[in-house]
């Protein structure tokens, strides 16, 4: 195949400059000094890597005119020169400006991760879903086009970005944005090491230079100091002032941004998401896409969890996999319940997959479960115990099914029809219930159901507000308002099944 002209630019010039041999430290530098494109087609192609870790041959048998091949040329770095990722330009101090050396077999490249690799490892656990494959084209486009992922939390946002590099075999840089998050730490700083003062890259240049994947995770903590990403936000490089010098994007780089928030504050959940905050509306504007992702489709999270189980207990039995559709089910209730607002926690992909690992661990269904639900009140534990353990009975013993024939309760068909449902429910909860069309009665301070409301709410709400909130039915008196429950008779999320 003929070569490209830009491909057959670098290849003169890298042969003039250095030789036929280059390692990726001198390809960076190489493209920085000549305004050249990084030369992915080379450092990613198996067939021109050198012996020599992080070396690669140039093609010239693929130059028209190929020229006689000469020895590599070595190079003395002085004070301020810019050496390239993994490493950084050393201040002297002006009384003795004696330059640092530097030799061209050092692999610097290696040396910035501590000798390992950039790219992460792959989970064996993951499986593709959502916007994977979205990601995987801008990836895999080479352009720079800026994207924000936004959801709640312990969907996989990150891990998508992470697994998609992973899979594309691209140098994956993460950095965590908090409120103390400033130029210091995004663009590098000076540092005192062995003495001296040396300006260290940091992660967002570093990975500028490389070329490399950038995730700015959980940005929507950040505050104004993070408004130094304009320029790299734009594609245009970024001017470090502390050392009078441009760093400009290498071919490939790539700009991912995760948040719990839009960017606009935390709207449904302000008390979820504590510490994130409304953006600058120009930094916003200079991401071109945002992406709402939300759990996993229940068939979804039952791969990952049967991945999971695999890859920790060695293999999935039929108890694991009843264990693992179980939790699906009560996971695909509770949110669907947390987004009609009755209840105010929420199961995430995460925590199922905790639950698991747990169950690899203890051999124990509830006691994974109990032990994953701790960071929850113990009202919270109780409630989500509470359904899980209807929805377990009803796969597999169907004990639920058969609780209308027991003596302390009572058939639905029995009920009167002008019944209604009565809730134990405090002040503090009263809104999960109200809006689902509850009722307040002074006189007996509580909340009910009329028959007509409490029938015509979905089968996942009133598994949750039996699971939390002792519903009775009960006779009311219209003129005294008067409540008596009949028969003490605990309500049932009619149907059973779930």
């Amino acid at each position: 195949m003929r070569l490209k002209a830009h491909q057959e630019q670098f290849i003169r010039a890298a042969f003039d400059a250095i030789g036929e041999v280059v390692s990726r430290q001198e390809i960076i530098n190489l493209c920085e000094d000549e305004g050249l494109d990084y030369p992915h087609w080379l450092t990613s192609n198996p067939k021109y890597r050198h012996s020599t870790r992080a070396h690669y041959v140039l093609p010239m048998d693929r130059l028209d005119d190929a020229p006689a091949t000469k020895t590599k040329k070595t190079k003395t770095a002085v004070v301020n020169a810019d050496p390239g990722p993994g490493s950084a330009p050393v201040v002297a101090s002006p009384a003795a400006p004696a330059p640092v050396s530097s030799s061209p077999a050092t692999d610097t490249t290696m040396e910035f991760n501590g000798g390992k690799s950039l790219v992460p490892d792959k989970m064996k656990a993951y499986v593709a879903w959502g916007h994977h494959d979205f990601i995987g084209k801008i990836v895999d486009s080479g352009r720079f086009y800026p994207i924000y992922i936004t959801g709640l939390s312990g969907n996989g946002k990150t891990t998508s970005v992470e697994q998609v590099c992973a899979e594309k075999n691209r140098e994956f840089f993460r950095v965590n944005i908090n409120v103390e998050t400033d130029e210091d730490d995004l663009l590098g700083g000076f540092r005192l090491i062995d003495g001296n003062t040396v300006f260290q890259y940091g992660p967002v240049a570093e990975a500028m230079r490389r070329g490399a994947v950038l995730l700015l995770d959980e940005v929507d903590l950040g505050t104004t100091k993070i408004m130094c990403l304009q320029s790299v936000l734009e594609g245009k490089g970024v001017y470090l002032k502390k050392i009078n010098r441009w760093v400009h994007p290498a071919e490939g780089f790539q700009v991912f941004l995760t948040g719990n928030t839009k960017g606009q504050g935390n709207g449904d959940h302000d008390d979820k998401f504590v510490g994130t905050n409304v953006l600058n509306e120009a930094f916003l504007d200079r991401i071109p896409v945002m992406l709402d992702q939300d759990y996993p489709p229940a068939t979804v999270e039952k791969k990952i969890l049967g991945k999971v189980v695999k890859e920790s207990c060695g293999s999935v039995d039929s108890d694991a996999k009843g264990f693992i559709d179980n939790l699906a089910k009560w996971a695909e209730i509770v949110r669907h319940t947390f987004d009609e607002g009755a209840i105010e926690d929420v199961i995430t992909t995460r925590r199922l997959v905790q639950i698991v690992q747990g169950y690899c661990i203890l051999g124990d269904r509830v006691e994974s479960i109990k032990n994953c639900l701790t960071r929850f009140d113990a009202s919270v534990q109780d409630s989500f115990l509470s359904l899980y353990d209807k929805i377990d009975a009803d796969v597999n013993t169907s004990a639920t099914a058969s609780a209308s024939d027991s003596a302390d309760s009572v058939s639905t068909a029995t009920v009167p029809d002008d019944a209604v449902m009565a809730l134990t429910v405090s002040f503090a909860e009263r809104n999960s219930v109200k809006t689902h069309g509850a009722e307040w009665n002074p006189i007996e301070k509580r909340w009910f159901f009329q028959r007509s409301t409490w029938d015509n709410l979905s089968v996942e709400t009133r598994a949750l507000i039996t699971a939390n909130y002792s519903p009775t039915w009960a006779d009311l008196d219209t003129q005294t308002r008067k409540m008596t429950d009949i028969k003490a008779y605990v309500a049932q999320p009619n149907p059973v099944t779930v």
